[in-house]
């Protein structure tokens, strides 16, 4: 079965696709035109499908046999402006695919319209997830709560990620932990405002908090294996009015990120235990909240064995690249990664020579749209081949 060809056949119209959803970005949940497009999409295939998670979208292609493979693909957009050149840029101001959810979402509509075709010669079942806000608190959740790994049950989840490091026409994976768990927190220190010229009848917050951050870093350098990652980062901090006024409080947010759900634990303990140790002891007070968000994402070994295989025979050894070292970004795909066993790989989208390069999260953020042809194919050919010989 060549689904390079089948996925070439029609690459014209995801193109089209592809660029009608990046005019046209949505955030978190509120994905009421990208999802339209979808089921419009879906209806007009002939696939079932049903509405989740808001304006998620959980289809299902059934095949001839008992076991049932999952795809997934993210749908949101940025809060971002898009300040890219080019015919597609976004329409709406202050909102823009920065990530690559649109080339996600159009690559599952095209393996769905190739497996749907095929459906006669499909070994089970393909359950198709387009999953809301993933780049806020994860539709994945949601989803998984409102049953779509059940009914049929749902044996393996497979999802992709374009990347800008990756040429196009390639794919990487990295085998074990492949992206991090995350926790953000908010440290709030309250101590007694007054004069600047009087610091001594003051608890100055400003001081406080500087020790905190300084402290903070010493949990990942001296109490986390220098082998594992771990990340404490404090992205904002604010408090005061004037130069010569000491506040009453000042508030620091941050995010933990760990590889290890020991790590995760120790880190949330220790944080803990490091604030309110300082504050206390330098007379002041603190409001410490500690969320639970991403969890960490693994790739299963026999899932990652078979792609390795089957991406080697669709695009050639030479392209498949083997990944020695995680990310510490998040994925929501990591809570299907939590249930069953899961597969998430890199799909090379970016082209040195068409100057494609910047990253993403940035405002010239683009992928080389001969990407799309290969992540339909791959995925095509890894739900096949896995429900073939499951």
């Amino acid at each position: 079965m060549n689904f390079l060809d089948r996925a070439k056949s029609i690459e014209s119209e995801l193109i089209e696709i592809r660029r009608d959803l990046h005019e046209n970005p949505e955030l978190g949940f509120n994905l009421f035109r990208t999802s339209q497009k979808v089921k419009d999409f879906l209806s007009v295939e002939g696939i079932e499908f049903y509405e989740v998670a808001g304006t998620g979208i959980c289809a299902i292609i059934r095949g001839k046999g008992g076991k049932t493979i999952a795809l997934r693909a993210d749908m949101d957009a940025l809060p971002l402006e898009d300040k890219k050149i080019c015919s597609y840029a976004s329409k709406t101001l202050g909102k823009m695919h920065a990530c690559g959810h649109d080339a996600h979402t159009t690559i599952l509509l095209g393996t769905a319209k190739i497996l749907n075709s095929m459906k006669d010669e499909i070994r089970g079942n393909v359950k198709l997830f387009f999953e809301p806000a993933e780049e806020t608190t994860g539709g994945a959740p949601l989803m998984i709560k409102e049953g779509v790994l059940e009914h049929p049950s749902v044996d393996a989840v497979i999802g992709l990620h374009v990347e800008e490091w990756l040429e196009a026409g390639t794919v990487g994976i990295k085998r074990g932990d492949a992206y991090a768990a995350s926790n953000p927190f908010t440290i709030k220190i309250i101590g007694k405002g007054g004069h600047g010229a009087s610091p001594h009848m003051t608890i100055d917050p400003i001081v406080i908090a500087s020790n905190v951050i300084i402290s903070l870093q010493n949990i990942v350098s001296r109490e986390i294996p220098p082998t594992d990652a771990a990340v404490i980062t404090i992205g904002s901090i604010h408090g005061g009015t004037a130069q010569n006024i000491i506040p009453e409080e000042v508030t620091i947010s941050g995010i933990i990120r760990t590889m290890k759900s020991e790590h995760r634990e120790y880190i949330k303990k220790r944080l803990v235990q490091v604030v309110e140790g300082i504050v206390h002891s330098m007379r002041g007070k603190c409001e410490i909240d500690i969320e639970e968000s991403y969890p960490c994402l693994y790739n299963n070994d026999k899932l990652a064995e078979m792609f390795e295989k089957k991406a080697s025979e669709l695009i050639g050894e030479d392209n498949v690249y083997k990944l020695d070292k995680p990310t510490m970004g998040v994925e929501s795909f990591a809570y299907f990664s939590m249930e069953r066993p899961s597969l998430f790989y890199f799909l090379g989208s970016g082209n040195a020579e068409k100057g494609i390069v910047n990253p993403a999260h940035g405002s010239l953020f683009d992928i080389d749209e001969s990407c799309i042809k290969v992540g339909v194919a791959m995925q095509c050919k890894l739900a096949y081949e896995f429900l073939l010989n499951s």
